[in-house]
């Protein structure tokens, strides 16, 4: 373990900081998962359960308004009232217990949605005022790690649960976690600033967010390369099941993959600060998307070995762009405009996954994944040379407006 992550968990603040992420996540990861098997189970519908997905990942196409409240008020009041909102709401999913009361279930998660995107701006900002930020790049890995360890605990005990209880105790357990990251935003010590005061309007100060991307040379290649770079990863994901029948394998050799995949996540995740600083925030995010470039082609492999080296490669990489991406906008950014440039910065960087999907479901029926796997291999080599080549930015002298 290195002396910056000892550093960060020895940190009361920083620890509480992480603590939170790690519960509420678990929490998270479980009913993202039982979402879609109760709505299967009370419908039989395959459609109905995938819209349970597209209900969580609607309201990040409003990222950028939502994180506007990040700055509008104090960012931790707001996050010990966002989770014990959500452990209210929660409850309302002991009401689900038919097809005629699917409506619940679906209004519970688009707004479990939305408070994602508060909480996610509000913790972006949160962060650098707990840790500092010369610490965020290895906050930010902790984090990657984390929740990619969630990912792979989580949905097992969720699915578990749901089996022997049903997906009213799951909601209930969730409720639990949303509380738990409550009290421990509750014993935080951290000095804010004040919040912002403009009389602009809403929609002025949510353009201000993506206006302060879009205008610095250090931020604007990141987030870019970051979005596309998930465009081509919900692509790659919809050719998995394509990838393991390739190998003769039934459909829960996935599984595997995505464990293989999960690990290497964790892994780079604990080392990213210390890479960072060693290769800079550009080039690290440029490897690791050169090293998904290579997964791509190892799964158009048909062998066991270079499907699990591929999952192991695309583990290790795909995090790197969005670490570094994020790690940029939070030491980039000053704190009163954070939230919402985090908040524009999640959107540009994570909802390109549910579109890439989307057109990755239609391009393997028509496209054999042996060709269309190299091809998504040339492309995120194209993606990543950027920011191979790239120089220190110097930061631009607009002032953009808090």
């Amino acid at each position: 373990m290195t002396p910056t992550i000892t550093r960060i968990l020895r940190d009361r603040d920083a620890s509480l900081c992480l603590g939170a992420v790690v519960v509420s996540g678990f929490g998270s990861s479980a009913m993202w998962l039982v979402s879609g098997i109760w709505a299967k189970e009370l419908t039989g519908s395959d459609g109905l359960a995938a819209l349970c997905a597209f209900a969580l990942w609607a309201p990040a196409l409003f990222g950028p308004l939502l994180g506007t409240i990040a700055d509008r008020t104090h960012r931790r009041p707001l996050l010990i009232a966002t989770n014990l909102a959500l452990a209210a709401l929660l409850t309302s999913l002991l009401l689900v217990d038919s097809a005629g009361s699917l409506w619940i279930l679906y209004t519970v998660l688009f707004l479990y949605g939305a408070c994602g995107a508060v909480t996610d701006a509000a913790e972006a900002a949160l962060v650098t005022a707990a840790v500092g930020k010369d610490l965020t790049g290895d906050f930010n890995g902790l984090r990657m790690s984390a929740n990619e360890g969630m990912k792979l605990i989580a949905p097992l005990a969720g699915a578990g649960l749901f089996a022997a209880y049903g997906g009213a105790r799951v909601a209930l357990l969730d409720a639990a976690t949303s509380v738990l990251a409550a009290g421990m935003f509750t014993l935080l010590r951290v000095r804010e600033d004040a919040p912002l005061r403009d009389a602009s309007g809403w929609r002025a100060q949510t353009a201000d967010g993506a206006r302060h991307l879009w205008g610095d040379p250090r931020l604007r290649p990141l987030v870019l390369a970051g979005g596309l770079t998930m465009l081509t990863s919900g692509i790659s994901g919809a050719a998995g099941y394509a990838v393991v029948e390739g190998l003769g394998r039934s459909p829960a050799y996935t599984a595997v993959l995505y464990v293989v995949q999960g690990a290497g996540s964790v892994a780079v995740g604990l080392a990213s600060g210390t890479l960072m600083r060693r290769f800079k925030g550009p080039r690290f995010g440029g490897t690791g998307i050169a090293l998904t470039a290579l997964a791509a082609a190892l799964h158009a492999l048909p062998y066991d070995a270079t499907a699990l080296a591929g999952s192991l490669a695309n583990g290790l990489g795909l995090p790197c762009v969005l670490i570094a991406g994020m790690t940029a906008v939070q030491r980039a950014t000053p704190q009163a405009l954070l939230g919402r440039a985090a908040a524009t910065a999640n959107t540009l960087m994570f909802t390109p996954t549910a579109l890439g999907t989307a057109l990755g479901a239609a391009l393997v029926e028509t496209v054999d994944y042996r060709l269309l796997l190299p091809a998504l291999a040339g492309a995120r080599l194209l993606i990543a040379a950027p920011l191979l080549k790239a120089r220190p930015a110097r930061a631009t002298s607009h002032s953009p407006t808090a």
